[in-house]
């Protein structure tokens, strides 16, 4: 049975050879002079681009909010 070390699974540990893990990030990213720019479909264009992310580098997103001067995530 091969198990996938990069799996990430939601309020689990992670194995691998050696060690045990739980590493998880909250990011915020904000505009240039918090100017309200994210919106009028830019907003979903950012959240298709993290989440294509995501599944290109196999790592999960537990929460996503994407306001018109920042992103929570």
């Amino acid at each position: 049975m091969e198990k996938d070390i990069f799996t990430i699974k939601r309020n689990t540990l992670s194995y691998g050879r050696g060690y045990v893990y739980s590493l998880q990030y909250h990011l915020v990213w904000c505009t240039k002079y918090r100017k309200k720019v994210l919106k009028d479909g830019i907003d979903v264009e950012c959240k298709e681009m993290l989440e294509s992310l995501a599944q290109e580098y196999k790592f999960q997103i537990l929460a996503m909010e994407v306001m018109p001067d920042h992103i929570h995530l």
